[in-house]
């Protein structure tokens, strides 16, 4: 999932930003889009702080300690406002102004004002859009409401690093994913496709053949609808909701548990990486310490999980720092010489969360039974236009 979410609130804002005495920029939103700009004389030119990149440790603060190392028990939430890419019009700034930071987060306190007053009695879904309550900004034209912004939880703040807000979570020169050197095939999409679903089987009736196997049977939807993994870290994101993540410290293990769906990440100290050939579910990580830093390296991603097409020769460094007894800083860095000429990454601070709930998936979920019966009804207006279109034999 690449999120639009604070992309979606500037679009939602829609109001004029004071950067300094002599130079207001007004934000140029098309509702409904993810297109962001800035009018004559760029927000790039707006004057902002340098970034404060890496960890900066609180004066006088030492992390708690286990086995002599510091020690992360226990939960921390990474929801945010901030997108992991940055709006094309904020160019090279990473540090937003405290004026834009609090218009960012004034227009989500709005749009949360607006998604938890009474819904008018008999109002529908189209009634919703138009009073633009929609989580991630998808009211308007053409858009789909998923879900209301009452009931999702992506974050109600600007990220901040070193007390810095940030225009994006990537941290390259323009906040933009690099370019690959090369994009994957036709066959690889597909393998790619059938990898993070499932086979479909048996021969293609005419409605498969125009909408693909993915609505066969349960086995060929997607793993997150089927409940089995949602996130795909490594790297670490934040999602529409459930966004803590508990920490656990073992003597030659580290553990964390996300919320959501209950993912386990099993990271090895002082280990090897597997040989076997193995893939399992987020990789396979090892980790070791660099003084308070832990340094946690992943490799062996399954293709299911390719994170920007790259799967095979995939390397995701992650380094985590404590930084205050509430905050810690979380950099990660990705790696693979066959898709980029060079690593590149981003970074975030996660705050204390909690407590941890049960995620139950599955509980009252009649989505996926009311697409497969939607699949079998166009499977049967199919085998009947085949059937009134044979040619009569005599």
């Amino acid at each position: 999932m690449a999120w639009r979410a604070f992309t979606a609130l500037l679009m939602a804002a829609g109001v004029w930003l004071a950067a300094a005495p002599t130079q207001a920029q007004e934000l140029k939103v098309r509702p409904g889009t993810g297109s962001v700009e800035g009018a004559p004389g760029s927000l790039q030119d707006v004057p902002a702080p340098a970034p404060i990149l890496g960890p900066r440790v609180a004066p006088g603060f030492s992390p708690p300690r286990f086995n002599g190392k510091p020690d992360f028990t226990g939960v921390w939430n990474n929801e945010t406002l901030t997108g992991i890419d940055r709006p094309p019009a904020f160019g090279a700034r990473l540090v937003l102004t405290g004026t834009e930071a609090r218009t960012i987060e004034g227009a989500n306190d709005k749009l949360l004002a607006r998604a938890n007053a009474p819904t008018e009695a008999g109002a529908n879904v189209k009634d919703i859009e138009a009073k633009d309550t929609c989580s991630g900004g998808r009211s308007g034209a053409a858009q789909v409401c998923n879900y209301d912004a009452a009931w999702t939880s992506p974050g109600e703040k600007v990220m901040r690093v070193n007390g810095q807000p940030r225009t994006s979570l990537l941290t390259t020169p323009d906040g933009q994913y690099p370019r690959a050197k090369r994009q994957p095939t036709a066959a690889e999409r597909e393998r790619r496709a059938r990898a993070a679903t499932g086979e479909g089987g048996g021969g293609l009736s005419a409605a498969e053949q125009q909408r693909g196997p993915q609505n066969d049977n349960p086995e060929t939807r997607g793993l997150a609808e089927r409940c089995i993994i949602v996130r795909s870290d490594p790297p670490m994101f934040r999602g529409l909701y459930n966004n803590n993540h508990l920490f656990q410290m073992g003597t030659d293990h580290v553990a964390i548990v996300t919320e959501m769906i209950h993912d386990v990440r099993d990271i090895r100290l002082n280990s090897t990486h597997r040989t076997d050939g193995v893939r399992p579910w987020f990789g396979d990580s090892i980790g070791w310490w660099e003084g308070d830093t832990l340094v946690v390296e992943t490799t062996n991603m399954p293709e299911s999980q390719a994170y920007r097409g790259a799967w095979e020769n995939l390397k995701v460094i992650e380094r985590f720092t404590m930084v205050s007894p509430q905050r810690m800083n979380y950099r990660f860095e990705i790696v693979d010489p066959t898709l980029w000429d060079k690593p590149w990454g981003g970074e975030y601070e996660l705050g204390r969360g909690g407590p941890m709930f049960e995620y139950a998936c599955h509980e009252g979920n009649y989505g996926l039974a009311n697409i497969l019966a939607g699949a079998r009804a166009e499977d049967a207006q199919a085998a009947g236009r085949e059937q009134s279109q044979a040619p009569v034999r005599r």
